[in-house]
């Protein structure tokens, strides 16, 4: 029979603190244990590597990987400001497996194992962190990569880590101002940075700048430690882009006999764009960030930190062009390219059933996001075999973006004293995959036409979101000298979460039309500037680009209105409005609170034995979970009453049902709804295993199996279920008479994508790592593979048409549209039609069922699988000036059989975030204080979201961004850096179900930095 004893490494790790790396305190002593049963290594046992310059980063995270007792990858740096990026998202995206999402041309969400960002869930310090994104996936350009000293990327979990992460966990750590070797240590880094392709964009932003200072420091007898840190980084967002918008009509445009290669409703049809958009995008981004630190360690077994994080992110943008709207299957279609069942090119003629249009749009969008967080943690070594850590946090998040749209539209005469809308419109256009389209339009030269172009709407809809997360967690230690089990973890951890969503609109005018009620304004020479486009775009048509506020303060001369929560006068229940006009009460139906609790608890062995001469290391726990999870609703309280004699149904509030008289901020009252909470409650086991076979000195094998989970996303919580009906305008002519209506019906639609309802995710995992560890040069070869067998995941349904009231919803057959007669003069006051007794005229428009969309845990999950390579060697066998060469890089497989459902937006069924390959590679040089790298990241084509008039996801093209870096080291205080991110203006490209179906084409211009790092 195999004896099984302590292994010496164990002893080794537990003396180093690296087996309980998240309890500093504890590495301050080890275990007693018998000198003739435990022989002390010596120093050079277990081998650390130290080098300078870029080298120290890499080798240091080797270090942490090597003696971590989970799958993990590592990003290390000496202090605040060692690292290079200019956010997190780009740092992490340098490890195996681990790709992002380019959001204006900076990475901002990250994809781990092939998913998305909501599977990702992320700490800082240990703890939980919220998001201002709305959702569980945090933006990493929020977090300045000068602030923060290391980050970890858990693939396999641990019971001890808090649960979330089905991708994986990622975990960022500021400065521990202790653990420094100096007494003091300061240092200020400043960089200038210009955007090549600013200068393309009207009123673009061309430079930038990066700042930011840190000092750490010891007193008392270095008891007492104190980090401070801040980081500003001032750049230009510059975009050049065409976006082609969702293939959501169907119409028979060939005439084909025996077509049958269209969907099932209409096998002989083909699909058929919205159209179109094509601007230039600038703005200005600024983020400030700030770090705290208190550390105190009066004795050697006691440590309490108080620190706190905050990040400040502000952008104001604008986007200018044309959006291109081909008018649906009324439109007139002549000469059709089709390709693949889709329509891809020909000539769009508006018709009087068709929405066929130019709009020369001018967004101007602000978002001011604030991240906060605050957390004090003591760890107290009550005997040497016994400890405990306590730990109270706070995260907070809020976000206030403002997106204010303004559309112009091309009239016959801007002049006249009643201007009318010119239907006179032909689009010629051709898409040609993944390069720029050919286009033609007829009303080309009218687009920088003052006596042509008016502004018909604006629009602000703001979206508010605020997130608070107050934590309090502890944790136990007890060590033990047994066979097998080293020491036993377990502990609790309790966590309350409130999300807030607020809605608010303001509409003036109309998008597709000119607006009798709502007059449009004419244009005059100080309130434009005339565009042209350059480079590859040359060939579009010029524009006039409208100045916001110029405009804004003409439309409204005695104020400008702010958008409001309101039901709107037109919504059904309201009881004291006109009873016409818009219904907007999706703004309170789509505000609202989510509250989430979680109880957890887990217990945790750590493994340290020998099987024969084999060490084997790690740990096998559990982690009991209970969440609660509910949120706040307004539910329909009415009841159909019929006309016996008529047969007409009236739909009428009914206060049996709860129903409550709301009133909204603008005085409307609603008494068609009850306010409620909705809540929903479970519970979870999840095992976990981690096992480390230390094959040789150099050489270990990892093995990992875990029952992992992650919620869905905060805001899909919300039981936000609503339900709206077309906005229908009528106009009748003064002298004919005849009335003119927008549309024929108006079209329901609803939705209900949220709920507190959706269960998490779930998944079982399995990962197998192979390290090498050279001996002879600094580095390492890693080979590892993964299986995640995901059970089930969120999933959007739409369907369309829906029959809303088979199934309980309650719809008016019909609406009441006033009618309004057609102006003499610009800017007279609406005035109603009215008949011979003098009553206003109203025309009964029928309604008409259009999408419903809603979300379902879908339980044909799949696989997840691959398989990642790393390399990483600095050669420093090499002789003179070459022993500073080096490089690092990996890649990565990835595959799933997971496929989902097409439709409400979903236009590509892969899973997103999924590249199937994905590679980094750096090459880097150091020699006498000189450093130079180039980098690539590569992935391939991937599925993900692409913003236009709504959210699609689609499929994206394959991404190559290379970066590079020069620096040089004056003395022991000064060195100057250049840098060049996005070196090739490598654009972002997507498309629909193929290439033919042109999505994105978005260039964002390369960015060159130059500046200098102070440290003393």
């Amino acid at each position: 029979m195999k004896t099984f004893k302590p292994s010496t490494i164990m002893a080794a790790l537990l003396s180093s603190g690296v087996a309980l790396y998240t309890h500093p305190a504890l590495a301050q002593t080890a275990p007693d244990a018998p000198t003739d049963e435990i022989e002390r290594p010596q120093e050079d046992t277990v081998e650390r590597i130290e080098v300078r310059g870029f080298s120290t980063s890499l080798i240091q995270s080797l270090n942490q990987k090597r003696f971590s007792d989970m799958v993990t990858e590592q990003i290390s740096a000496d202090d605040l400001g060692g690292l290079p990026d200019v956010s997190m998202a780009d740092a992490l995206t340098r490890l195996p497996g681990i790709s992002a999402v380019r959001t204006g041309g900076q990475a901002a969400q990250i994809n781990i194992r092939g998913l998305s960002g909501d599977f990702v869930f992320s700490t800082l310090n240990g703890r939980e962190q919220v998001s201002t994104s709305g959702s569980r996936a945090i933006e990493f350009d929020q977090y300045p990569s000068e602030l923060i000293s290391e980050a970890a990327v858990y693939k396999s979990p641990k019971a001890s880590l808090i649960e979330g992460g089905i991708a994986g966990t990622v975990e960022l750590k500021t400065a521990s101002p202790l653990a420094i070797e100096e007494q003091h240590k300061f240092s200020a880094n400043m960089r200038g940075m210009y955007n090549d392709r600013a200068s393309e964009v009207s009123d673009a932003t061309e430079y930038g700048h990066r700042l930011s200072f840190s000092y750490q420091g010891k007193f008392l007898d270095d008891t007492l430690g104190i980090s401070l840190g801040y980081a500003r980084l001032f750049q230009p967002s510059v975009s050049t882009q065409f976006i082609g918008l969702a293939y959501n009509g169907q119409v028979d445009v060939d005439g084909l006999e025996g077509d049958t290669d269209g969907p099932e409703s209409c096998p002989e049809c083909e699909y058929i764009s919205e159209g179109f958009e094509m601007q230039h995008k600038g703005g200005e981004e600024t983020r400030d960030g700030y770090v705290a630190a208190f550390e105190w360690a009066p004795i050697d077994t006691f440590t309490l930190k108080a620190d706190a994080f905050i990040s400040k992110f502000d952008s104001e943008a604008f986007a200018r062009g044309f959006r291109v709207k081909l008018g649906g299957v009324n439109a007139g279609i002549t000469n059709p390219v089709v390709v693949n069942n889709s329509v891809v090119g020909g000539t769009f003629t508006r018709t009087d059933s068709s929405f066929t249009r130019i709009e020369l749009v001018n967004d101007d969008n602000q978002d001011f996001d604030s991240v906060t967080n605050l957390g004090v943690n003591a760890a107290w070594e009550i005997t040497p075999d016994f400890a405990v850590q306590f730990d109270v946090s706070r995260s907070s998040a809020e976000s206030d973006f403002r997106n204010g749209l303004l559309w112009s539209l091309v009239g016959e005469d801007a002049n006249a004293a009643n201007p009318v809308f010119d239907e006179n419109i032909q689009i010629s256009y051709l898409l040609n995959g993944l390069n720029l389209p050919d286009i033609g339009f007829n009303q080309m030269n009218d687009f920088t036409d003052l006596d042509k172009v008016m502004v018909s709407k604006y629009g602000i809809y703001p979206y508010e979101n605020k997130d608070e997360l107050d934590a309090y967690r502890v944790d136990f230690q007890y060590f033990l000298d047994v066979p097998i089990i080293s020491g036993i973890e377990f502990g609790y951890r309790y966590s309350d979460r409130e999300y807030r969503n607020d809605r608010s609109v303001f509409e003036y005018g109309n998008d597709s039309a000119f607006s009798v009620s709502e007059p449009p304004l004419q244009l005059t020479d100080a309130m434009v500037e005339e565009v042209n486009w350059s480079g590859d775009f040359s060939y579009f048509p010029s524009y006039l680009s409208v100045d916001l506020d110029s405009a804004l303060d003409a439309w409204f001369p005695n104020g400008r209105p702010e958008p409001i929560q309101t039901w709107g006068p037109g919504a059904a229940g309201v009881i004291n409005g006109p009873g016409t006009g818009a219904a907007t009460a999706w703004t309170l139906q789509e505000s609202g609170t989510v509250f989430e609790t979680v109880n957890s608890a887990y217990l945790m062995a750590s493994i340290n034995t020998e099987l024969g001469s084999l060490p084997i290391t790690g740990n096998v726990g559990v982690r009991y979970v209970k969440s609660k999870q509910s949120s706040t609703t307004l539910q329909r309280a009415t009841q159909l009453i019929t006309d016996v004699e008529t047969g007409t149904s009236v739909e009428v509030s009914d206060p049996t049902a709860g129903a409550q008289n709301i009133t909204d901020d603008a005085g409307l009252i609603n008494n068609f709804y009850r306010p409620a909470i909705i809540s929903h409650e479970y519970n979870d086991v999840l095992p976990s295993i981690n096992l480390n076979f230390k094959l040789t000195d150099d050489m270990q094998l990892r093995a990992a199996a875990a029952k992992v989970m992650g919620r869905a996303p905060i805001n899909r919580f919300a039981a936000n279920a609503s339900t709206t009906i077309e906005t229908v305008t009528a106009f009748q002519d003064r002298d004919s008479g005849e009335i003119t209506l927008s549309n024929p019906t108006a079209k329901v639609s609803g939705s209900a994508r949220n709920s507190p309802y959706l269960e998490p995710f779930y998944a079982t995992q399995y990962d197998l790592s192979w390290e090498y560890y050279f001996s002879e040069s600094e580095g390492a070869l890693v080979v590892a593979g993964f299986y995640k067998d995901i059970e089930s995941f969120v999933e959007d349904v739409e369907i369309e048409p829906y029959d809303f009231e088979a199934n309980g919803i309650v719809i008016p057959d019909n609406v009441q549209v006033p009618v309004y007669l057609t102006p003499e003069f610009t800017g007279q006051e609406a005035e109603l039609a009215r008949d011979e007794n003098g009553d206003p005229i109203f025309i009964t428009v029928p309604t008409e069922n259009g999408s419903y969309s809603t979300a379902v845990n879908n339980a044909e999950g799949g696989y997840i699988r691959g398989v990642e390579v790393a390399y990483t060697q600095i050669y420093s066998m090499l002789p003179g000036m070459f022993s500073g060469l080096g490089v690092s890089a990996s890649y990565s497989y990835t595959e799933s059989e997971i496929q989902r459902t097409l439709g409400d937006g979903v236009y590509a069924a892969n899973l997103p975030g999924l590249s199937e390959n994905v590679a980094t590679v750096t090459v880097f040089w150091e020699y006498e204080g000189f450093e130079t790298r180039l980098s690539g990241r590569y992935r391939d084509a991937f599925v993900s979201q692409q913003v236009a008039v709504n959210d699609q996801v689609v499929n994206f093209d394959e991404e190559l961004v290379i970066d590079y870096q020069a620096s040089y080291e004056i003395n022991d205080n000064w060195s100057v850096l250049f840098q060049v991110n996005n070196l090739t203006d490598e654009p972002t490209k997507s498309y629909f179900a193929s290439e033919e179906q042109t999505g994105t084409i978005q260039y964002f211009g390369t960015q060159y930095y130059l500046g200098m790092t102070y440290q003393l």
